[in-house]
Order: C-alpha cells, then structure tokens, then sequence
C-alpha cells in the first residue's frame, strides 16, 4: 500500500529526508536561496510554481531582489508530511540545475510570546490590536496575523505575576546545527544564559537588563526531575 503523504512526520524524521539546504523550523521546512537578481530569481519562482502545481502541494514564496525564501508545511495536517519533504527536495534538486546557491545565513523564525496570569483577559485585546486571528488548538500558536507575514504571538500560564521580571519575550526558532553558534554570538556580545533545563528544545538567554529570548529547535529535550 502507498505511503500516506499527508501523514504527519516527526521533525527528526524530516530532518533525515530532505535535502540541504532545508532546515525544521517550528512546523514547517525553511531554505533561502540567493539568486542574485529579480531575473534569476524569477526563473527560479517559475520552475517551482509549475514543480508545484503537478505535485498539487504548494510552498509560501518571498521573492526579492537578490533571494528567494521559501516554507513548506502542510496546513490541513498542523505539521510537515512527506508531501513537505518531496517537493523540497524536488525544489532542491531545481536549484542545483540552476547553480542556485542557499543563502548565507541559516532559515529562522521568531515568535512572540507574553506571560499572563488571566490569559483570557488579554487575548481579545492583542487579537484587536494587532489584527491577527485565532488559531485552532492543534497549532503551536493562540494567534496569527491573517496575511502570515507578521509573526505568532502565544501566551504562557503564569501561577502569580512577576513584577521583577519580562514578561514579553521572543522564541527565536532556528535550525538545530546552528543554535549552538548562535547562542556563543549572544553570550559573547553581552548576554547571558537564565538556564539550560530544558535544552535541547530550548535555552533561555537574557540581556543585561533581563529581557529574555529562547533560543528554540525541533529537538526534544529530557523533563526535569
């Protein structure tokens, strides 16, 4: 029997299957090609356009001067399939054909995220202030911007309010070979590491006033005794 090809795939799974230079970030498979100029670029779009359309499975395209970006995620599953990695791959094996090169610097995505004792107090009031809409429960985030160009906003259960300390901060999600380069740029340029409990999923870095990051992968990390 064929392989379903809207089955969910673990982020390990779909890090072992698609080709470089995709990377896992969040839900989804990210890669930044640099073309050079709109006309490449172009071609480039074009090639993936029709890649796509015979697949019947469509990637989001940032097209710029000089770079194409690309994600892959299958919305009607919350996740990446196998879908995902196939037209990836297929894309990849594009811009090898047209001596396309990745991007200099690694994929990303950046969420924000607010601490709350009383979440649903304050969830109308960002949904109305930023424009953005509800996200059903399946998804990583409580909010998103309609357009999916602004980034999510989540909220996190506090026990008691923290008077002391942010509670705004930002999820960087990056790939998992290059979280670790990353974090010693942070640290080196002033910052420090609030823990490590929970990494390889996530580290907490800080600012010298204590604003606070998460440095964010695919990988699970082991719970805490």
């Amino acid at each position: 029997m064929a392989e379903n090809p809207q089955r969910l795939l673990a982020a390990a799974d779909a890090t072992e299957s698609v080709a470089d230079p995709w990377r896992v970030i969040g839900d989804a498979l990210q890669v930044a090609y640099r073309t050079g100029n709109m006309v490449t670029g172009g071609r480039f779009v074009a090639r993936i356009v029709e890649a796509a359309e015979a697949a019947g499975h469509h990637p989001d395209i940032d097209l710029r001067y000089g770079s194409v970006h690309l994600t892959l995620t299958t919305h009607s599953a919350h996740g990446l399939t196998q879908a995902d990695v196939d037209l990836a791959n297929q894309i990849a094996h594009i811009a090898d054909g047209m001596d396309i090169e990745a991007g200099g610097a690694p994929p990303a995505r950046f969420d924000l995220a607010i601490d709350a004792v009383d979440i649903e107090a304050i969830r109308p009031f960002w949904r109305a202030v930023l424009g953005y809409r509800d996200e059903p429960a399946q998804t990583e985030s409580d909010l998103t911007d309609p357009a999916g160009i602004l980034p999510p906003l989540w909220f996190q259960q506090m026990d008691s309010a923290r008077p002391q300390r942010s509670r705004m901060h930002v999820d960087l999600l990056l790939p998992h070979d290059a979280v670790q380069s990353r974090m010693a740029a942070a640290l080196d340029a002033g910052g420090r590491l609030v823990t490590d409990t929970y990494a390889p999923a996530w580290w907490v870095l800080a600012d010298v006033e204590g604003n606070e990051i998460c440095l964010c992968t695919w990988q699970a990390h082991d719970e805490p005794d």
